[in-house]
């Protein structure tokens, strides 16, 4: 072997134990360094819909927009809603006169005309009764005929039952109405008057209100265009609910239990060592990330989704801004 052979031999030995040397030192540097988990800001999203079919007449806010709760969004124009309206109250006004009409009872001339005709078929039984008392004493001494006593007979019991119908017709009249037709009557109102809530229910809808301070995200119809009942009108971000959603291997869960807290910088806010506590734990689909460790004989690693929020209010926070994290890696 030639003195230039020896010294290509010697270089790429030197050159070989610096890598190996290098590698051994990375793996060294490397397995010890920790993992950086990233995730992403969420916050809760509310559909703004309402019950009543109508067309946009103003959006009151755009995409953007803070709001606070019961500021109004949007108003709706139907003018069938107040048709409507106006037709169930002239059914409640109906129904309240019938059952005012039932409570006051019978009219006052009515009542007395059946008194008055009570009276007089009281004045023919009288002159009936004395009448047959007359005939009955005559025949008795064999003056009257006994076709007489029987005709005298049949008048007084002909007036004894239309005085007892006169008195059954005064105090029909004088009682009113049956306790039946009042609960009925009554039955009536409470009916209209649940078709009036019912439209003014609807009606409330004219103005879409926000139910929580936020902020508007998204606006899908236009002034003038017709939307139907229940169809979304905008979607409002509630933004003081915002929390923070990691993917995390099962290696890591040991740092990442329900009620932990961890430690995460928000690079959009320039927040570092912001303080989370995790409220929620959920293991992903099989579709989700894993890491196969079957080369090892150990098992395969699945990838649970935990949620988290800021333990101290976080001014600025937003949807889709990322939360950068760090856990030591763990060891197979």
């Amino acid at each position: 072997m030639t003195v230039k052979t020896k010294t290509w031999a010697v270089l790429l030995a030197v050159m070989l134990a610096v890598v190996v040397a290098a590698a051994v030192t990375g793996m060294i540097l490397t397995r010890h360094q920790p993992v950086i988990l990233q995730g992403s800001v969420e916050c809760p999203q509310i559909t703004i819909s309402g019950k009543l079919t109508g067309r946009i007449e103003r959006l009151v806010v755009s995409e953007g927009d803070s709001v606070r709760a019961g500021d109004t969004l949007v108003v709706i124009s139907c003018p069938e809603a107040y048709a409507k309206l106006r037709q169930v109250s002239g059914l409640e006004q109906a129904a309240n006169s019938q059952r005012d009409k039932i409570d006051d009872g019978t009219r006052r001339q009515i009542v007395e005309s059946a008194r008055q005709l009570w009276n007089k078929a009281q004045a023919e039984l009288d002159l009936a009764s004395a009448t047959w008392q007359r005939v009955e004493a005559l025949w008795r001494d064999s003056i009257a005929t006994s076709q007489r006593r029987d005709e005298a007979h049949t008048l007084l019991m002909a007036a004894q039952a239309n005085e007892n119908a006169a008195r059954q017709q005064y105090l029909l009249a004088r009682s009113g109405a049956q306790r039946q037709d009042r609960q009925s009557a009554r039955s009536l109102v409470e009916a209209a008057r649940g078709a009036v809530d019912e439209v003014e229910a609807l009606l409330h809808d004219i103005h879409l209100t926000s139910p929580a301070d936020g902020c508007v995200s998204d606006v899908y119809p236009r002034v003038g265009e017709l939307v139907g009942a229940g169809a979304p009108v905008m979607s409002v971000v509630v933004l003081r609910d915002a929390y923070v959603v990691l993917n995390v291997r099962e290696d890591l869960l040991p740092h990442f239990g329900g009620g932990c807290e961890f430690r995460g910088d928000v690079p959009a806010l320039a927040a570092e060592d912001v303080r989370f506590r995790i409220y929620y734990v959920s293991p992903l689909g099989s579709y989700a990330t894993w890491r196969s460790t079957r080369q090892t004989g150990s098992y395969d690693l699945r990838t649970f989704e935990i949620k988290a929020r800021p333990v101290a209010p976080l001014h600025g926070l937003r949807p889709g801004m990322s939360v950068l994290t760090q856990q030591p890696h763990n060891q197979h």
